[in-house]
């Protein structure tokens, strides 16, 4: 199909330059380009070009030109008209083309030529249409995922015949789409980036002419092309006995499955769990590597031929992806058990076909929901599951998701009825044998149907359970959110010039309507103001008082410090709800009327109809916020389950005062989740403390079941993977000095890594560390990303994976709540032993709780917590067999304190004790 392009030359261009603001005095020093003519890149070139001043050390990181290699070089003005007489009849491209095309026109103005007027089109845009799914679109990564070879990233010769293979793949991707998603692409293409769009024009215009039948496994529901939707489940498997013999077990292992005697004992142990009428509960710890998701769905599957569910549930999703794509298929490969397994996660993961058609014919959106839209055309011809997670973003807070993400209805007689995603996924898990989710969902979804009768549950991560059931229930009602929405009804009502008032001033009944809807929503938001007021007053009830980095106050309280006897907020919350439900009521009336009045409608009607009917939708959610609040007041014991936070945005004002509350005992909910299942096991490499089980057992609010206690052997000589240093001469924690020192062992000591974790205990810690090493030439290979400062912890997750070498410095979840089993970490660094901070509110107030119970808080909260958390953090190194790393610990108070003798029994191998001067001789000498 090259002959589409055969009249077309491009060339492909990448620039380097000192750096980003040509405005500024920033100039070009390296021109690279790649010819393509019929689709086979046929020439390159490259200049090094004189910009006459310093390299930046950022740019010598970057791109590993120095100033010894411009040096003596000629300046623009030489290769300006070599460039010129390149780019000449060409098309040109370039991977991010708003940024070289511009600044190569800058500097070629500045010489005395005009500016290059070709077309011009973006490699970045067609890669985010042509190939959806993609976690990652920069160039390297690019490269490396579509296996192009690539052998200088950051220098402009190589990148820019990177990029001209990149185009290639592009174009034969685009060419094999089917013509329906061509057409309907091309329509929507016109904004994107200067020419970009005339690439899938083109191609459309092309194809068209040729009459292509639709592929085999596509099918058209209007004008959207599917991946064909299999609902019958491919039932191929035998059903079997449960292998109890060490010998049978060798025999269904054989050629498939090492048989290790660690990974079989906990097989044993679980069946045996398992077919015991009088157990209920099994808490397991099994170390990294053992094996234990393989030999928990071992055991269970025997025992799902009585038409019994297994369900799992596990903290992340790229857990729930590991089981479901290698766990789970390993499992029916050895046993050839008759089986299906399904992820269940919310409705709102999947893609609503009905939503997304109309966002198609919706008007011009701006330029990422464009993009979107183009993105899920194509992934629509690639999803058999319409799963949105497919598409690898890291967030979903585009304006588009609102409209597209399923709501979670059964979608009869739509016109995609038949296709509908969510419906189809409902299907196959009613059928499934096997069901994955995540624990939030489980906490929120215990009583749903889905999971069968008399289902069987594995916590997996249990470690990690309690506070995701926690998480799940915590929740706010922002007033000042909900002022924001009343003031925009106002002036979608009465005070824009295309707002309603004015549009339709002669319609009688919607001005009845407006004239008694203005002094309702006034009321209502005199309202929110008493509860503000009411909620300021008791600041002096609080149990600890922080301000936060925006200036925002902080205020912790215990339930009966907040909502004391003498409270009226009961009172006035109820007022508050039924004025709120008035004011939904009479917008909704208006609504309503307006849709009455389409046959006049103006050309910004459909949006205001939207803004309108978005509004209502915020009502009803601070109105079920309300609801949940009024809840929790009700009971009394409630107050005493639950912690309460004020978030006063400006301090000295009342009316700036938000509230926020979070369950602080969640053992009530945990045995209602309970009481749904049967023969629950608790798994993780990490529930004891202290070699024994009670601290997870109390946690877990296990207490009352009789529960089965297991410790796993591992099944390798952990002594010959982990090697576990401790530097001893490190300055105090709190000092600068023991920053500067971090700072330092980061520069000089990573020179053999490849992928680095630093675990801190402090964001603002993290952001000092950044800046300090950022731009070292010591680091220059390495991607350094830092949490709170290079994306969401899910971005940096991917970034981290995908590069050759990177460091993250992070806190919080990066001890324990991020995975990275798509890449080895060699060396974690444990910069602090990672206690909470008694400053967040939500630890001050569970402490609060325990102190007031007469417990000793440190011994029985605090320090099993950290020790926890720390064996966690060394656990980031040994996933299994073939992982080798080293577990640096930087605080000396692990020698110091009489509490480090916890830590150091919760290290299986002998400690290395070394200074800084030496640490990195010994991890030289290690390799």
């Amino acid at each position: 199909m090259a002959k589409i392009f055969a009249k077309d030359t491009f060339a492909v261009v990448d620039l380097e330059t000192t750096g980003t603001q040509r405005e500024k005095g920033h100039h070009i020093i390296q021109f690279g380009c790649a010819i393509i003519k019929n689709m086979r890149v046929v020439k390159t070139y490259s200049f090094m070009i004189n910009p006459h001043r310093e390299i930046p050390q950022s740019v010598v990181n970057l791109t590993g030109i120095h100033n010894e290699d411009i040096q003596g070089k000629d300046d623009f003005s030489v290769y300006a008209p070599k460039i010129v007489e390149i780019l000449k009849d060409t098309v040109f491209v370039a991977h991010n083309v708003d940024f070289d095309l511009p600044f190569l026109n800058y500097e070629l103005v500045q010489h005395g030529y005009e500016a290059l007027t070709n077309k011009a089109i973006d490699t970045v845009e067609l890669a985010k249409i042509a190939f959806p799914t993609l976690p990652s679109y920069k160039l390297s990564d690019l490269t490396a995922q579509l296996n192009i070879k690539h052998l200088d990233p950051h220098k402009a010769d190589s990148d820019a015949y990177g990029t001209a293979i990149l185009l290639i793949k592009i174009i034969h991707k685009l060419e094999s789409l089917p013509q329906a998603t061509l057409n309907t692409l091309s329509s929507l293409s016109a904004s994107l980036i200067r020419d970009t769009s005339w690439v899938i024009a083109t191609i459309a215009d092309n194809l068209r002419k040729q009459k292509r039948p639709l592929g085999s496994s596509y099918m058209q529901v209007r004008n959207i092309i599917l991946q064909k939707q299999n609902d019958q489940l491919d039932r191929h498997g035998e059903n079997a006995h449960f292998p109890k013999t060490d010998d049978e077990k060798k025999n269904l292992f054989k050629g498939k499955l090492h048989f290790r005697r660690a990974q079989v004992d906990l097989i044993n142990h679980l069946h045996q769990f398992i077919n015991n009428p009088d157990k209920r509960a099994m808490i397991i710890e099994a170390p990294n590597g053992t094996g234990k998701t393989f030999s928990y769905l071992f055991s269970y599957a025997y025992q799902l031929y009585s038409g019994r569910k297994l369900v799992v549930a596990t903290p992340t999703k790229v857990l729930q992806e590991q089981i479901m794509e290698h766990e789970i298929p390993q499992l029916l490969k050895v046993t050839k058990l008759d089986l299906t397994a399904e992820v269940v996660k919310s409705s709102s993961h999947y893609l609503d076909l009905d939503g997304f058609v109309q966002t198609i014919f919706q008007g011009m959106p701006n330029k990422n929901t464009l993009v979107l839209q183009m993105q899920i055309l194509v992934w629509l011809t690639e999803t058999k599951t319409g799963d949105l997670d497919e598409l690898n973003l890291t967030n979903y807070n585009a304006p588009l998701f609102a409209q597209i993400q399923h709501p979670g209805d059964a979608r009869v007689g739509s016109r995609f009825a038949s296709v509908d995603f969510w419906n189809l996924a409902r299907k196959r898990q009613e059928e499934a044998d096997i069901l994955v989710t995540n624990h939030a969902y489980l906490a929120n979804h215990y009583m749903d149907t889905i999971w069968g009768q008399n289902p069987y549950l594995v916590v997996d991560e249990a470690h990690r359970f309690t506070e995701s059931v926690i998480s799940s229930r915590n929740d706010s009602l922002r007033f000042e959110a909900l002022w924001g929405v009343l003031s925009h009804l106002r002036n979608l009502f009465y005070f824009s010039n295309d707002g309603v008032e004015n549009q339709f001033n002669d319609n009688v009944q919607l001005n009845f309507l407006l004239k008694k809807l203005d002094p309702q929503i006034l009321e209502l938001i005199q309202c929110i103001n008493d509860l503000q007021k009411d909620l300021y007053a008791q600041n002096d009830n609080a149990v600890n008082r922080s301000f936060l980095a925006n200036g925002t106050l902080e205020l912790s309280f215990q339930g009966k410090g907040l909502f004391n006897k003498n409270s009226q907020f009961k009172q006035l919350l109820s007022k508050f709800q039924q004025k709120l439900e008035e004011v939904r009521e009479l917008t909704n009336q208006v609504l309503f009327e307006l849709y009455h009045e389409q046959e006049q409608i103006l050309t910004n009607t459909e949006t205001l109809l939207s803004e309108i009917t978005e509004q209502i939708d915020r009502l009803d959610y601070y109105s079920e916020k309300s609801y949940q609040l009024a809840d929790i007041l009700s009971d009394s014991q409630n107050l005493d389950q639950d912690g309460f936070m004020l978030m006063v945005t400006n301090p000295d004002d009342p009316l700036s005062t938000n509230l926020d509350w979070l369950m602080l005992d969640a053992e009530e909910v945990l045995n209602q989740i309970y009481s749904r299942f049967d023969h629950i096991a608790f798994i993780s490499a990490t529930l004891t403390s202290n070699h024994n089980f009670d601290y997870a057992v109390n946690q877990l609010a296990l207490k009352n079941m009789a529960v089965v206690e297991y410790i796993g052997k591992s099944t390798f000589n952990i002594k010959k993977h982990l090697q576990v240093i401790s530097v001893n001469n490190m300055p105090n924690p709190d000092s600068e000095a023991y920053e500067d020192d971090i700072e330092q062992i980061l520069i000089n000591d990573l020179t053999n890594k490849n992928h680095v974790l630093v675990l801190m205990t402090n964001l603002e810690k993290i952001r000092t560390v950044f800046m300090a090493i950022m731009n070292s030439p010591e680091l220059k290979d390495f991607e350094i990303l830092a949490q709170g400062i290079s994306g969401s912890n899910n971005r940096i997750a991917k970034r981290f994976v995908i590069a050759k070498k990177a460091i993250i410095i992070g806190a919080d979840s990066f001890w324990e709540g991020i995975d990275f089993h798509d890449c080895g970490i060699d060396t974690v660094f444990a910069a602090r032993l990672p206690f909470e901070s008694p400053d967040q509110p939500e630890v001050r107030l569970r402490q609060k709780k325990l102190e007031d119970q007469g417990i000793n808080v440190f011994e029985k909260d605090s320090l099993p917590r950290a020790v926890i958390r720390f064996r966690q953090g060394m656990g980031r190194l040994i996933r299994g067999e073939k992982d080798h790393g080293q577990y640096i610990i930087l605080d000396p108070r692990l020698w110091s304190k009489e509490y480090g003798k916890a830590f150091l029994q919760a290290i299986p191998v002998k400690v290395e004790r070394v200074t800084k001067e030496k640490l990195k001789e010994l991890e030289n000498k290690k390799k």
